[in-house]
């Protein structure tokens, strides 16, 4: 199935038919947000088999590990947004205060308009599914972008999303750099990008034109922490599988491994018997690890392991004509190591050795935030150690990659990473407009709120004022315990005074008076 791409002239007429189905109002139903929910669960069930098919013919990836990470994590995120549309988007109710319980204070979770998804070629679907779901459990209208280095997925989607979804609200559109800039000249609601940090730049000055916020997942350098004492063997095992999923192009994959220098050649060894327990036959002949996406970033592997200063254990080759780069295990490698230089997206697997578990932390506090941080360890003071003394989006202890896939969990980077989360409700939210409402009754101003007219009252100020301005404890942060209670004594009075005014429509304040004068 070949891609065709969208006429650059025909994308801001795409652009304005979705802001005015949007007016329709047709999303602010909670029905036809869980129909459309569920016709995209089908979406998938329907076209498994044609999925699969699309991830071996743009990246030769394994069906089974495309059904095993993608398939499965994509349909599950989809359904968690069908069966919880309803709890999500009800209006919600501030939490209980005397002084504003009368004002029905309420959040309302109301659509932004037309969001944008931008996604990438190593998780075509997941990526752009996913938030899909939340956009529409949110009521948006979206425009879709999918990457145009995934074209198979590209043109399946274009295929299926107007059979499965309202075409009115939903709409695919394919191209490259100048469809992208075209899109990127239109004013949205919200915009999702997924990718590297020099798009998410072209991104966010596009977006600032407009006032336009932005949620970026961006990956980066995912260190793994190793602590002798762990589970070598399983932390060997669950290491090489996340660097070899999808040939390391995955922005939780593993980038390097930071170990103490003088159990560097244990854990080498480890990495290299784990390698060939997973891979008794050559992947390059098995077809068990997917190949690069295209010649260009097939070129700039190349040029990262050629210029490496460590010492290269197995791998090291990059076969252009097919775009096979091997799995590959690097040790010795330093800080300024080519292999160093940037996020490497590649089955490529950098051993750094390091002094201890405190020159770990150093070396990943020198460098931008990463997406995720691996600890391997059965100590939880190391553990505890690495998570409280560095920055990241995620962080996970004993495994890779399976934790994006956690229930109820938000997902998303922080720093050069990435901003904003992009999963289960957290997704919802970041597509939603959490808008405060209140209604105040009529009776509250001769109760109350009367004490903020001109000309001021001198003694309804005072109680009012009393009410609403907090007193600060000592400065030492303790609280007597006779301050407690008269705060608590004023709120009850108030309490008291409203529910009794709301019943007879008087109130007398000498009573609460008395008791300020004493305070």
């Amino acid at each position: 199935m070949s891609l065709k791409y969208t006429t650059v002239d025909d994308i801001p007429q795409i652009h304005q038919d979705l802001r005015r189905a949007f007016r329709t109002g047709k999303t602010k139903s909670i029905a036809f947000r869980k129909q459309q929910l569920l016709n995209l669960c089908y979406l998938v069930e329907d076209n498994w088999e044609r999925i699969k098919d699309a991830f071996f013919a743009d990246l030769g990836r394994p069906r089974e590990e495309a059904q095993l990470l993608e398939l499965n994590g994509t349909l599950g995120e989809l359904k968690e947004a069908y069966d919880n549309v309803e709890k999500w988007a009800a209006p919600e109710k501030a939490p209980f205060s005397w002084l504003w319980f009368a004002m029905s204070p309420t959040i309302r979770n109301e659509s932004k308009g037309v969001v944008l998804l931008i996604s990438p070629f190593n998780y075509p679907l997941y990526l752009l599914l996913c938030p899909l779901a939340g956009a529409i459990a949110s009521g948006n209208a979206v425009l879709m972008k999918p990457s145009e280095l995934s074209p198979a997925m590209a043109a399946l989607l274009t295929e299926l999303v107007p059979r499965y979804l309202d075409p009115e609200l939903y709409q695919v559109v394919n191209g490259g750099i100048p469809e992208t800039t075209k899109i990127l000249e239109l004013p949205f609601d919200h915009i999702l990008y997924t990718g590297g940090g020099r798009v998410a730049r072209v991104v966010l000055a596009a977006a600032a034109r407009h006032l336009t916020p932005v949620t970026l997942e961006l990956g980066g350098k995912s260190p793994c922490v190793i602590d002798p004492k762990c589970d070598v063997k399983t932390a060997a095992k669950r290491i090489m599988w996340g660097k070899l999923v999808n040939a390391g192009q995955l922005c939780l994959s593993p980038d390097y491994v930071l170990v103490p220098e003088w159990f560097q050649e244990t854990f080498v060894e480890a990495l290299k018997n784990a390698y060939y327990e997973l891979h008794p036959i050559d992947p390059k002949v098995s077809g068990q690890v997917t190949r690069m996406v295209n010649e260009s970033h097939a070129a700039r592997v190349k040029a990262l392991i050629d210029n490496t200063k460590g010492t290269i254990v197995f791998g090291g080759e990059v076969d252009m004509e097919t775009k096979y780069a091997a799995p590959t295990l690097i040790k010795d490698v330093r800080g300024d190591d080519s292999l160093m230089s940037e996020e490497l997206f590649a089955p490529f697997l950098p051993v750094v050795p390091v002094k201890d578990v405190d020159e770990a932390i150093e070396f990943i506090n020198e460098r931008d935030h990463p997406l995720n941080i691996y600890v391997f360890t059965n100590n939880s003071a190391f553990k505890e150690k690495v998570f409280s003394n560095t920055r990241s989006g995620t962080a996970a202890a004993n495994d890779t990659i399976l934790h994006v896939m956690a229930y109820g969990m938000p997902f998303g980077g922080v720093g050069g990473s990435g901003t904003g989360c992009t999963t289960g409700k957290y997704i919802f939210d970041t597509f939603t407009h959490k808008r405060c409402t209140t209604d105040s009754p009529g009776w509250l101003d001769p109760a109350l709120m009367a004490a903020r007219y001109t000309p001021y009252n001198k003694s309804a100020f005072r109680l009012l004022n009393a009410l609403l301005k907090p007193t600060l404890p000592p400065r030492d942060g303790s609280m007597p315990l006779a301050t407690k209670l008269s705060y608590g004594a004023v709120i009850a009075l108030a309490g008291l005074a409203a529910t009794w005014l709301a019943c007879t429509g008087k109130l007398d304040l000498r009573l609460p008076l008395r008791f300020l004068n004493r305070l």
